[in-house]
Protein backbone atom coordinates (compact mmCIF):
# COMPACT_ATOMS: atom_id res chain seq x y z
CA UNK A 1 0.00 0.00 0.00
CA UNK A 2 2.77 2.43 0.94
CA UNK A 3 4.63 1.81 -2.32
CA UNK A 4 1.45 2.34 -4.35
CA UNK A 5 0.55 5.53 -2.46
CA UNK A 6 4.11 6.81 -2.76
CA UNK A 7 3.86 6.46 -6.52
CA UNK A 8 0.56 8.35 -6.66
CA UNK A 9 1.89 11.02 -4.30
CA UNK A 10 5.12 11.43 -6.27
CA UNK A 11 3.22 11.75 -9.52
CA UNK A 12 0.87 14.47 -8.29
CA UNK A 13 3.52 16.34 -6.30
CA UNK A 14 5.63 16.38 -9.46
CA UNK A 15 2.71 17.76 -11.44
CA UNK A 16 2.27 20.52 -8.83
CA UNK A 17 5.97 21.34 -9.16
CA UNK A 18 5.66 21.55 -12.95
CA UNK A 19 2.56 23.73 -12.59
CA UNK A 20 4.46 26.11 -10.32
CA UNK A 21 7.50 26.37 -12.60
CA UNK A 22 5.40 26.81 -15.73
CA UNK A 23 3.42 29.70 -14.25
CA UNK A 24 0.13 27.84 -14.03
CA UNK A 25 0.00 28.38 -10.26
CA UNK A 26 0.65 32.10 -10.68
CA UNK A 27 -2.21 32.35 -13.18
CA UNK A 28 -4.43 30.31 -10.88
CA UNK A 29 -3.54 32.63 -7.98
CA UNK A 30 -4.70 35.62 -10.04
CA UNK A 31 -7.92 33.80 -10.96
CA UNK A 32 -8.51 32.69 -7.36
CA UNK A 33 -7.83 36.18 -5.99
CA UNK A 34 -11.54 37.13 -5.75
CA UNK A 35 -12.28 33.91 -3.84
CA UNK A 36 -9.27 34.44 -1.57
CA UNK A 37 -10.36 38.00 -0.78
CA UNK A 38 -13.91 36.81 -0.14
CA UNK A 39 -12.64 34.19 2.31
CA UNK A 40 -10.02 36.51 3.82
CA UNK A 41 -11.46 40.06 3.66
CA UNK A 42 -8.82 41.51 5.99
CA UNK A 43 -5.91 40.14 3.93
CA UNK A 44 -4.17 43.04 2.13
CA UNK A 45 -4.27 42.98 -1.67
CA UNK A 46 -1.18 41.29 -3.22
CA UNK A 47 -0.01 39.95 0.15
CA UNK A 48 2.66 37.20 -0.08
CA UNK A 49 0.26 34.75 1.61
CA UNK A 50 -2.03 34.75 -1.45
CA UNK A 51 0.19 32.45 -3.53
CA UNK A 52 0.58 29.67 -0.94
CA UNK A 53 -3.12 29.93 -0.04
CA UNK A 54 -4.04 29.50 -3.72
CA UNK A 55 -1.58 26.59 -4.13
CA UNK A 56 -3.06 24.93 -1.05
CA UNK A 57 -6.63 25.34 -2.30
CA UNK A 58 -5.71 24.01 -5.75
CA UNK A 59 -3.90 20.99 -4.31
CA UNK A 60 -6.83 20.22 -2.01
CA UNK A 61 -9.39 20.59 -4.82
CA UNK A 62 -7.35 18.10 -6.85
CA UNK A 63 -7.34 15.72 -3.87
CA UNK A 64 -3.62 16.15 -3.17
CA UNK A 65 -3.75 16.76 0.59
CA UNK A 66 -0.10 15.83 1.12
CA UNK A 67 1.00 18.09 -1.74
CA UNK A 68 -0.95 20.93 -0.09
CA UNK A 69 1.00 20.69 3.17
CA UNK A 70 4.11 22.73 2.21
CA UNK A 71 1.95 25.51 0.76
CA UNK A 72 -0.25 25.43 3.87
CA UNK A 73 2.75 25.78 6.18
CA UNK A 74 4.08 28.71 4.11
CA UNK A 75 0.66 30.39 4.13
CA UNK A 76 0.41 30.10 7.92
CA UNK A 77 3.93 31.50 8.28
CA UNK A 78 3.03 34.50 6.07
CA UNK A 79 -0.22 35.05 7.97
CA UNK A 80 1.66 34.92 11.30
CA UNK A 81 4.07 37.58 10.02
CA UNK A 82 1.12 39.74 8.98
CA UNK A 83 -0.36 39.37 12.46
CA UNK A 84 2.94 40.33 14.09
CA UNK A 85 3.18 43.40 11.85
CA UNK A 86 -0.35 44.37 12.90
CA UNK A 87 0.65 44.06 16.56
CA UNK A 88 3.72 46.26 16.05
CA UNK A 89 1.73 49.00 14.32
CA UNK A 90 -0.85 49.08 17.11
CA UNK A 91 -3.66 47.83 14.87
CA UNK A 92 -4.29 45.03 17.35
CA UNK A 93 -4.62 46.10 20.94
CA UNK A 94 -5.07 43.72 23.84
CA UNK A 95 -4.51 40.65 21.65
CA UNK A 96 -1.99 38.27 23.24
CA UNK A 97 1.04 37.24 21.19
CA UNK A 98 0.66 33.88 19.39
CA UNK A 99 -3.11 34.32 19.08
CA UNK A 100 -4.46 33.06 15.75
CA UNK A 101 -5.92 35.74 13.50
CA UNK A 102 -9.26 35.50 11.71
CA UNK A 103 -7.36 34.73 8.51
CA UNK A 104 -5.40 31.92 10.16
CA UNK A 105 -8.54 30.33 11.58
CA UNK A 106 -10.40 30.59 8.28
CA UNK A 107 -7.44 29.14 6.38
CA UNK A 108 -7.20 26.26 8.81
CA UNK A 109 -10.90 25.46 8.42
CA UNK A 110 -10.76 25.67 4.60
CA UNK A 111 -7.66 23.47 4.58
CA UNK A 112 -9.08 20.88 6.96
CA UNK A 113 -12.47 20.69 5.21
CA UNK A 114 -10.50 20.13 2.00
CA UNK A 115 -12.98 20.70 -0.81
CA UNK A 116 -12.09 17.92 -3.26
CA UNK A 117 -13.12 17.65 -6.86
CA UNK A 118 -11.02 14.51 -7.33
CA UNK A 119 -10.47 12.38 -4.19
CA UNK A 120 -7.18 10.87 -5.42
CA UNK A 121 -6.39 9.03 -2.17
CA UNK A 122 -9.75 7.35 -1.98
CA UNK A 123 -9.67 6.36 -5.65
CA UNK A 124 -6.15 4.96 -5.23
CA UNK A 125 -7.16 2.97 -2.12
CA UNK A 126 -10.25 1.57 -3.82
CA UNK A 127 -8.24 0.63 -6.89
CA UNK A 128 -5.50 -0.95 -4.78
CA UNK A 129 -8.00 -3.16 -2.97
CA UNK A 130 -9.74 -4.34 -6.15
CA UNK A 131 -12.85 -2.17 -6.35
CA UNK A 132 -14.71 -2.69 -9.60
CA UNK A 133 -15.68 1.03 -9.68
CA UNK A 134 -12.99 3.03 -7.85
CA UNK A 135 -14.36 6.35 -9.20
CA UNK A 136 -17.83 5.74 -7.72
CA UNK A 137 -16.79 7.63 -4.61
CA UNK A 138 -16.01 10.88 -6.49
CA UNK A 139 -19.55 12.33 -6.55
CA UNK A 140 -20.44 11.68 -2.90
CA UNK A 141 -16.98 12.85 -1.78
CA UNK A 142 -17.35 16.10 -3.73
CA UNK A 143 -20.80 16.72 -2.22
CA UNK A 144 -19.60 15.95 1.31
CA UNK A 145 -16.55 18.21 1.03
CA UNK A 146 -18.67 21.03 -0.46
CA UNK A 147 -21.01 20.86 2.51
CA UNK A 148 -18.18 20.70 5.06
CA UNK A 149 -16.33 23.62 3.45
CA UNK A 150 -19.46 25.80 3.25
CA UNK A 151 -20.36 24.99 6.86
CA UNK A 152 -16.81 25.73 8.02
CA UNK A 153 -16.65 29.07 6.21
CA UNK A 154 -20.08 30.04 7.58
CA UNK A 155 -19.00 29.26 11.15
CA UNK A 156 -15.78 31.24 10.65
CA UNK A 157 -17.73 34.25 9.38
CA UNK A 158 -20.14 34.13 12.30
CA UNK A 159 -17.31 33.81 14.83
CA UNK A 160 -15.28 36.63 13.23
CA UNK A 161 -18.28 38.96 13.32
CA UNK A 162 -19.05 37.92 16.87
CA UNK A 163 -15.46 38.68 17.89
CA UNK A 164 -15.64 42.09 16.17
CA UNK A 165 -18.95 42.84 17.87
CA UNK A 166 -17.52 41.98 21.30
CA UNK A 167 -14.48 44.22 20.75
CA UNK A 168 -16.70 47.11 19.59
CA UNK A 169 -18.99 46.61 22.57
CA UNK A 170 -16.01 46.54 24.94
CA UNK A 171 -13.92 49.36 23.41
CA UNK A 172 -16.71 51.43 21.89
CA UNK A 173 -16.99 52.75 18.33
CA UNK A 174 -13.84 54.38 16.99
Amino acid sequence: LCITMMGVMSFWTGLMGIAEKSGILKTATVRLSPLIHFLFPELPKDHPAEKPIAANIIANVLGLGWAATPAGLKAMEDLAQLEEKRRQTGYLKNVPKDTASNEMCTFLVVNISSLQLIPINMIAYRSQYGSTHPLAVAGPAFLATCISTLAGVAVCRVMCRRKQYKSIKKDGWK
